[in-house]
């Protein structure tokens, strides 16, 4: 017989409102699960409480040292017995998932064979990290859990201080503004980092994530300690044929409202004969006139990726956006993919060895400062990094000749 349901009337409230419920999934797989009537019992409790009634522990899998997410119920009796038993332990298996997020349908029957026999049946794609998230496991099940989930060819995720689940936006493969082969970025920074994935060493997490275009589906600027976008560095495509197509469909007026008066360098002009004028010098690479206007603008043909250091969430600081550590750098050749993995290799190095405990690298470069970071990883200053113009005009430019010459120098070779 099936263990009764808990009285749950403050989780019911959730499920009468217009909006589908995650209260309804859990009930759905409580009518075979044991596991999660009681996990609806103990969520019950903490809405009640407003505490929440989990800990951690130290749950894995032969050979590796994260990827598991240990979590152990608080809620005992006065015998020290859970009250909740069936849910006593609750882990989660975090699982890389494939660059773009593809999937076919048989993988995806499978996920759900494997965690239908070893857990809940609860799965989450994806975490905010990217992970495919396997929630509601007992530390018995994990090992084969996850050996079943390998045998599909599926890896372990990151979880603790290390080097994280990678995320790349699906890219080349759907999207016509893809200026590089997001996957392939993604899995060659995975693989060369793996071992500092699975086995934590690190003063706190490091995450990679990769857009194919400024557009920044992964919204990596924000998120990412190192931060891969694809760019061009030439002009913008202009399709002078499909403008005029575009002003006679939407009307000038309109044109200007929500376009050119929408950049924020003011770097486009709609002409008298309709055509479009692009200050290709000034475009920010922001992307709003190509997602209005997709069939008559497009990336140009010099494409490549620019590199962002330092983007966080709240933590010690607060909120911190990548700062661009790489202006431009082409991606073309097995040696453009190599020169990527060994600089992403002298970021996570001197992170481990200079940030403090639980400390993310953006803000490491905040207390010891941008250049001390770049010394640090063997990168050159570059006048394209910088973030904000100064608007205080008394400023000392001794021997700026002499930092203009040497830039100079360095460029064709950048280029």
């Amino acid at each position: 017989m099936a263990k009764a349901m808990h009285e749950t009337p403050m989780l019911d409230q959730l499920e009468s409102g217009p909006w589908p419920s995650f209260v309804t999934g859990l009930k759905r797989l409580a009518a075979e699960k044991e596991m999660m009537v009681d996990l609806l019992g103990q969520l019950e409790t903490s809405y009640e409480t407003r505490k929440g009634y989990w800990k951690g522990g130290t749950v894995g899998v032969i050979g590796y040292g994260g990827g598991v997410i240990p979590r152990f119920t608080e809620l005992k009796d006065e015998n020290d017995k859970p009250l909740f038993p069936a849910a006593a332990e609750f882990h989660t298996l975090r699982i890389m998932p494939p660059p773009g997020m593809h999937y076919d349908t048989a993988t995806l029957r499978k996920f759900c064979d494997i965690w239908e026999e070893y857990g809940s049946g609860l799965i989450a794609l994806h975490g905010q990290s990217g992970d495919i998230m396997f929630q509601g496991c007992t530390t018995d099940n994990v090992q084969p859990a996850f050996d079943a989930i390998n045998e599909l060819g599926f890896d372990m995720g990151g979880a603790g201080p290390a080097v994280r689940t990678g995320m790349s936006c699906i890219g080349a493969a759907r999207c016509e503004q893809s200026c590089v082969d997001e996957a392939k970025i993604m899995r060659s920074l995975v693989n060369n980092a793996l071992d500092d994935m699975h086995r934590p060493a690190l003063p706190y997490k490091f995450k990679y994530k990769v857009s194919g275009c400024p557009n920044d589906c992964m919204n990596s600027i924000q998120r990412a300690d190192l931060a891969i976008i694809g760019t061009w560095r030439d002009e913008m495509k202009v399709d002078q044929e499909e403008i005029g197509n575009y002003v006679r469909r939407m009307g000038r007026k309109k044109i200007i409202d929500n376009v050119i008066t929408r950049c924020p360098t003011q770097s486009l002009s709609l002409n008298d004969d309709d055509t479009l004028s692009v200050d290709n010098k000034t475009c920010s690479r922001c992307m709003h006139c190509i997602n209005v206007l997709t069939k008559a603008l497009s990336p140009g043909d010099d494409k490549g990726v620019t590199l962002l250091c330092g983007g966080k969430r709240t933590l010690k600081i607060g909120d911190l956006m990548g700062t661009v550590i790489v202006p431009f750098m082409k991606m073309d050749s097995a040696e453009d993919h190599e020169r990527l993995e060994e600089l992403a290799t002298e970021i996570l190095d001197f992170f481990a060895e200079n940030a403090l405990e639980h400390e993310r690298t953006g803000e490491m470069i905040e207390r010891i400062g941008l250049v001390n970071f770049l010394e640090g990883v063997g990168l050159e200053v570059d006048p394209n990094m910088i973030n904000n113009p100064r608007t205080n005009p008394y400023v000392r430019m001794d021997d700026w000749d002499e930092e203009v010459a040497k830039w100079k120098e360095r460029r064709p070779a950048a280029s």
